[in-house]
């Protein structure tokens, strides 16, 4: 019997290790492909960016094609569309282009991206090496003040892309910076100086146009970065402080000298960004995720693409195994003689409904009436299924008044009443009425209080939010659960509440 045992115990404790192992991997799975996050209430940033170009038909055929982001390391795209009545609409790598026949009045174009998961990109991505950038041709004044500059660049930190942001960016300006960028001095007119100082020095570089994540931005232009060659990889910079990376709030539309938006057949075009952000649930998000990374059949198969009214349903299932720990722990292993098996637990999710402080009131309120009743349907000597169906209408009629009067009085205490099952707490009452008869008050009273401390132990650990978000977003836990519960059966050891009991029997064998 013994050998037997050992098996059984060797056998659940592999079965523990690999399910643990499992439930791991599984979480980690989840956090990474998913989106999945341990702490609760885990929203997700969803940024809307819109470009709108308007311009007015020259009465020949139309064509605007614009830049569009797409899926990076960097962030993700969630939904894209265009508004163009009557506009014909062609994707392609990069970019997005409508057509139409000759119109008439002002046309007005609307592209809009859905983005999420922005993260802070500023790793550095591998690249052949790009041909040796054309030298730009420059007077001899302009060659001369594009000389002094690589000159005086060397003065500053960092590497020879930095040195030259960071000169172009004193302040105050200096006067050959002002000299060297061509009027208008926009951020684009500094940046195209720049790469051409880069070429100069044998370094290629291009110019990255995009859209910087500020929610209720609207702008005209879209924001500029530029991208250098160095050590075989493209590194991006900021142009004003000269900080290598892509930053989370920057998204990329055009690199390179190809334009952000070009019409054919229509002038006066006016470009215009806005941002807008919102937020979703990381749940909801999921599915996009899996989507990306190739798991959707995963996710299909999954209780998170059941309907939200199942999946709240579910929430609850999920901490149960959990409760049912609980108890099996305060039975077998510290030793408490509960009323059932399972009513401390059935009490605690009753405890959730109702509020802690209201049901424990409104449970101890109907346990005492309850007892009081039964004691006296025993002298009528009536039989079981009678006796208990008369305990279940009492109980009804209790729940009843307590309604009433908690509704009049403004009692919300009482009202709670309505929240604990009726036929539980019948079978409660005759339990604790028979241990009673049989047992004894002492023992009696003992079981109820020992099933209240438990089931205020089990309201404690289901209530918490954090818990029950782990529990149901990692539900693999579920089955490490289940091969403690199962291990906990093999346990033949003294309960903690015996180690009192049994300690003179100890003391008299030394």
């Amino acid at each position: 019997m013994l050998t037997k045992l050992k098996s059984v115990r060797a056998l659940l404790t592999l079965g523990l290790i690999l399910s643990f192992a499992f439930a791991v991997y599984a979480a980690c799975y989840k956090v990474k492909y998913w989106g999945f996050n341990f702490a609760p209430r885990k929203v997700t940033d969803v940024w809307t960016v819109e470009e709108h170009v308007s311009f007015m038909p020259d009465g020949n055929n139309i064509r605007v094609s614009m830049a569009r982001p797409i899926s990076t390391a960097g962030f993700k795209v969630l939904d894209e569309n265009i508004v163009a009545p009557g506009y014909k609409v062609k994707k392609e790598a990069g970019r997005i282009e409508v057509s139409a026949k000759p119109q008439q009045g002002l046309q007005d174009v609307y592209y809009r991206v859905l983005l999420y998961d922005n993260v802070d990109s500023r790793g550095k991505t591998e690249a052949e090496k790009p041909s040796d950038p054309e030298k730009p041709v420059m007077d001899e004044q302009t060659a001369a003040l594009a000389q002094q500059l690589l000159d005086m660049s060397a003065n500053f930190a960092g590497d020879a892309v930095q040195q030259i942001v960071l000169l172009f960016n004193q302040n105050p300006p200096e006067g050959v910076v002002q000299a060297f960028v061509p009027a208008p001095r926009t951020d684009k007119a500094a940046v195209e100086a720049m790469i051409d100082l880069l070429a100069l020095k044998g370094i290629p570089a291009r110019l990255v146009r995009g859209v910087k994540l500020e929610e209720g931005k609207k702008s005209l232009t879209p924001d500029v970065m530029f991208e250098a060659y160095l050590d075989g990889m493209w590194k991006i910079y900021n142009p004003q402080t000269g900080k290598k990376g892509l930053p989370s709030d920057f998204i990329i539309f055009q690199r390179g000298g190809k334009s952000l938006v070009d019409v054919v057949g229509g002038t006066d075009s006016v470009t215009k960004f806005s941002v807008m952000k919102s937020i979703r649930s990381s749940f909801r998000m999921a599915g996009h995720r899996a989507d990306l990374s190739q798991s959707r059949s995963l996710f299909d198969y999954s209780i998170y693409n059941l309907p939200l009214n199942e999946q709240n349903v579910l929430k609850w299932l999920m901490i149960f195994p959990l409760a049912i720990l609980v108890v099996v722990i305060m039975r077998n292993v510290v030793g408490i003689a509960t009323m059932g098996t399972f009513t401390p637990m059935l009490i605690a999710m009753s405890l959730v409904e109702t509020g802690f402080w209201p049901g424990l009131i409104c449970f101890s309120l109907i346990l005492s009436v309850g007892l009081l009743i039964r004691a006296g349907l025993s002298r009528l000597n009536l039989l079981l299924v009678p006796r208990i169906s008369a305990v279940v209408i009492f109980v009804v009629l209790i729940m009843q008044a307590l309604a009433v009067i908690g509704y009049q009085w403004k009692w919300p205490i009482a009202s709670s009443a309505l929240f604990f099952p009726i036929i539980i707490m019948a079978w409660i009452i005759e339990r604790a009425s028979i241990t009673w008869e049989e047992d004894g008050a002492a023992n009696a009273t003992r079981e109820i209080v020992y099933s209240i401390i438990v089931a205020v132990i089990t309201y404690f650990v289901i209530v918490n939010e954090y818990i029950r978000h782990i529990m149901f977003a990692f539900n693999e836990f579920n089955l490490v659960i289940l091969f403690i519960v199962m291990l906990l059966g093999t346990y033949t050891g003294y309960r903690l509440t015996e180690l009192k009991r049994f300690a003179p029997l100890a003391g008299k064998g030394k």
